[in-house]
């Protein structure tokens, strides 16, 4: 199987979130194609300074952006689709725009941003920001809630197999399905914590799974517990992180999902908001509220770093600058002598901007 990107990496300490879309200026396409491909430059540029702290970047593209990017009859991702909207009768989960996801991971604050600052600087003004979001590792793992997130995630060779497309023209390659929630805590603190307990389906101290004989059925463990016709329960792979800025009073949750099959999230949340059965709805969305919604397939390594040797030109373009090497040596460069890399815009075509790093003309 061909290797996946760094999707089973695990909870770190920091992520940033960032989702981008082409500008849909000149090459602007193209651009955010050859950054996206070639991350993993960046990656080891900037990571090679502090290793111990595993610093990566999973890469995603959207529906919309994958069918541009790629040549005419070439094979498609099964169940690759814009994120779809969910209605219920009392919430909603929308469906924003989004071409790239960068999930950026580390156990270090300074490598994700930094990380962040290159990829936005080898980007340039081809890409507008759709959504941007630190998160951090909240004491042992819980969310802004006070629950611990992500206990019933899969491990060893479960994980890969929820998370991991086994096999076909796309194995190696992963679904991951992003949103952004914000949590009303002053309403939540105010409910008892027994009642916060029956929302969640666990004990909010020690984290036990309640009894099946006082589980509620619209607990959010019960709604997101798929389990098939013959008894097999189906998993995904969550890397929730939690986010807050106090001086704005705005706190929340970034759900991430990797599946291997984008339909048990898609079930998962057609649970929580619809209701299973209808109406029987997570009555954690009285007090979050999804802002965001948007789905990207994740090729393995080398899918991914071939995607733009492989797309076709756009009709009546110029042809693109090519940042994937320029924005690596840069970066290398910058980031070995403790210098800002230039932004991308600035080189042209062939030059590596080393007169730029220093400061002087390039």
């Amino acid at each position: 199987m061909p290797e996946p990107q760094p999707v089973l990496g695990g909870l770190t300490e920091s992520a940033v979130f960032l989702v981008v879309s082409a500008t849909g200026s000149p090459g602007s396409r193209e651009r955010l194609l050859d950054v996206a491909s070639s991350v993993n430059d960046l990656v080891r540029a900037v990571g090679f300074r502090q290793s111990a702290a595993g610093l990566t970047c999973v890469v995603g593209l959207g529906a919309t952006f994958w069918d541009a990017v790629r040549p005419p009859g070439a094979p498609r991702p099964e169940g690759l689709h814009t994120f779809r909207a969910v209605q219920g009768a009392v919430h909603d989960a929308p469906s924003t725009p989004g071409d790239v996801l960068f999930h950026v991971r580390a156990d270090r604050a300074d490598l994700t941003f930094e990380l962040t600052r290159q990829v936005m600087a080898a980007l340039g003004d081809a890409v507008r920001v759709d959504d941007h979001v630190t998160g951090f590792r909240y004491f042992d793992s819980r969310d802004l809630l006070g629950f611990v997130d992500g206990t019933e995630n899969p491990t060893g060779r479960a994980a890969a197999g929820a998370a991991i497309i086994p096999d076909g023209p796309f194995a190696g390659g992963s679904h991951v399905v992003v949103q952004k929630y914000v949590h009303d805590l002053a309403a939540w603190g105010a409910l008892p914590v027994e009642a916060q307990e029956r929302i969640i389906g666990r004990t909010k101290l020690d984290d036990v799974e309640l009894a099946d004989d006082v589980q509620p059925p619209d607990s959010h463990v019960s709604l997101n517990t798929i389990v098939e016709d013959d008894g097999t329960e189906r998993d995904v792979l969550r890397d929730n992180m939690a986010f807050g800025d106090p001086s704005t009073g705005e706190f929340g949750t970034y759900y991430i999902a990797y599946a291997a099959d984008v339909g048990v999230v898609e079930r998962m949340l057609d649970n929580m908001f619809v209701g299973n059965p209808p109406g029987r709805y997570d009555h954690i969305l009285d007090v979050s509220t999804a802002l965001t919604g948007t789905s990207f397939f994740v090729p393995s390594l080398d899918l991914l770093e071939s995607l733009a040797d492989d797309a076709p030109e756009t009709p009546g373009e110029p042809a693109p600058t090519e940042p994937g090497p320029a924005v690596a040596t840069a970066t290398a460069t910058a980031t070995a002598t403790g210098q800002p890399a230039a932004p991308a815009t600035t080189a042209p075509v062939g030059s590596l901007a080393i007169g730029s790093l220093k400061g002087e003309p390039s």
